[in-house]
């Protein structure tokens, strides 16, 4: 395909069929993958994340993925320096960058303009020792409190999220609500694809990539990253399967409750399905795919062209 975009971006909802979508993309445009899936950073988290093995890559290149341990945090800061470095380096060399992952906040730190504050570990170790004993909610309410624009777009249950708000707030003296991301023409010359599926198939897909990752040895998985530090990680212990079998081996390290991890994977990871569908829901740019349709990757490319032929 001539003419192609500089950089194309496949987001949408977990277990809508991205990642094959990208590949095909990149196949087809001569271009490498760019990951933005927060846990597809970690080295090891391999069967929970879906993540595509390299005998199933087909030659194209993958960027971003297994480049922290999984007892390091992650950060959005330093994601979008790697990316966009990435990114820059691809285009340099004539290469179509193919981002795409579920993690709203992660595409658009690379597309959008999107600034990150200092931290004051000080403050931050206070802030996390108050969430501890109180819990989000009521350190939500002080969210609301000073900055309720950033209250309604952070769940009362982030904890983390919140904390950085508050933190924000008081290094900085505005409101956190001016720190996120503003949308408007996308860094790259972007085109953005969304993936999705009606809700019920989509719930059912879940339920059966929940069934298909304890196959695949989910929780062997887990129990092999405990010594590497998986349960202290801030960030990869939370990752949607290993939290869960995380949770199930502390009530029983011997025996864990398989069927508890699997309905607590389903109903936890339907839920994000949903907050990511609201996210990505109010980006006016995306062109939204259905991708349960066979012809799925030539609708993709006929949106490109179309694109481009609408920038040209």
């Amino acid at each position: 395909m001539t003419g192609a975009p500089g950089l194309v971006a496949v987001l949408g909802p977990t277990a809508t069929g991205k990642s094959d979508l990208a590949l095909e993309i990149a196949l087809a445009l001569g271009g490498e993958v760019v990951n933005a899936d927060a846990m597809q950073l970690y080295r090891g988290l391999d069967v929970g994340t879906a993540k595509l093995p390299p005998g199933e890559r087909r030659g194209v290149p993958h960027h971003l993925l297994d480049v922290l341990d999984v007892h390091e945090t992650a950060s959005v800061a330093a994601f979008q320096r790697d990316a966009r470095a990435v990114v820059e380096r691809l285009r340099a060399a004539g290469r179509t960058p193919v981002l795409t992952g579920g993690s709203g906040l992660y595409v658009q730190a690379v597309l959008d303009e999107l600034e990150f504050p200092g931290t004051d570990p000080g403050l931050r170790a206070e802030l996390e020792t108050e969430l501890d004993r109180v819990g989000p909610a009521a350190l939500h309410r002080r969210l609301a409190e000073r900055d309720p624009a950033a209250a309604a777009e952070v769940l009362p249950s982030n904890g983390r999220r919140i904390v950085r708000a508050l933190e924000v707030i008081a290094i900085t003296g505005r409101p956190f609500r001016a720190r996120l991301p503003t949308t408007g023409t996308p860094r790259y010359d972007a085109v953005l694809l969304g993936v999705d599926r009606d809700p019920a198939e989509l719930d059912e897909r879940v339920a059966l990539r929940v069934d298909r990752m304890l196959d695949d040895g989910l929780v062997a998985e887990t129990r092999g990253l405990l010594p590497a530090g998986l349960a202290e990680g801030r960030t990869a212990s939370r990752a949607l399967g290993y939290r869960q079998v995380l949770d199930a081996l502390e009530r029983d390290p011997d025996a864990p409750d398989l069927g508890a991890i699997r309905e607590d994977t389903v109903r936890a990871t339907r839920r994000f399905v949903r907050r990511q569908r609201s996210w990505f829901r109010r980006d006016g740019r995306i062109h939204w795919l259905d991708g349960a349709d066979p012809a799925l990757p030539d609708r993709a490319l006929g949106v490109l062209r179309e694109a481009r032929r609408l920038v040209s």
